[in-house]
């Protein structure tokens, strides 16, 4: 016959032993992007923000989020915001001397070459717009920044060996400093250069002979 339970005892407790907690899982890792171009499409970006914000505006940030893409991955392309820019600014200028290039490859003699030229101060270099801003930006950049004058040089090296196809090499030098003097001269003026003004002015200062 069983003992009764002493008074103020407590029945025993269940032997049963718990069952083990299950590992944690990991948390599921983000799938990385398969970007092979996103450096160029840093630079494209870089271009489109220091458009709107200027050079002020820009860091690496700033084209980062503009780019949605990881702080990290413009830190990883481009070691300092110089750097960066100075890719961005290469681009336009290439872009810009590209359209001169073609404008003089296809001019018959030193007249159309001039003409030429002037077409290329109006329409890709003083048209209202993006290009224009840039370029501004840049001159203001180049001459704060030393690093970046080797994209100034590089452009008017460019532009001056495109003129050299109908010119000597002082005409050259010449007409590109006229050209820079007349984009920051119509640029920042509240009476611009007309296209004939800007053509009479070539013209006048290369006097081709006949």
């Amino acid at each position: 016959m069983p003992e009764s339970a002493t008074p103020g005892s407590s029945a025993p407790e269940s032997s049963t032993p718990e069952p083990p907690s299950a590992p944690a899982r990991p948390s599921p890792r983000r799938a990385r992007r398969h970007d092979p171009g996103r450096r160029d499409r840093l630079v494209a970006v870089a271009l489109d923000v220091l458009a709107e914000h200027g050079v002020a505006g820009t860091t690496h940030r700033t084209i980062a989020q503009a780019a949605d893409v990881p702080l990290g991955s413009t830190t990883y392309h481009f070691a300092s915001i110089d750097e960066l820019l100075a890719a961005a600014f290469r681009r336009h200028a290439d872009d810009v001397a590209g359209a001169l290039e073609r404008r003089l490859e296809a001019a018959s003699d030193a007249g159309a070459a001039l003409d030429a030229l002037a077409d290329h101060l109006a329409q890709d270099l003083l048209a209202p717009g993006r290009g224009l801003v840039l370029s501004i930006e840049l001159y203001g950049v180049a001459a704060r920044r030393p690093v970046l004058r080797s994209v100034t040089q590089e452009w008017m090296l460019r532009s001056r060996r495109a003129l050299e196809r109908h010119f000597d090499p002082v005409t050259a030098r010449e007409l590109d400093a006229l050209v820079e003097g007349l984009v920051l001269h119509s640029a920042l003026s509240t009476d611009p250069t007309t296209p004939h003004e800007l053509c009479h002015a070539l013209h006048r200062m290369a006097r081709p002979e006949a």
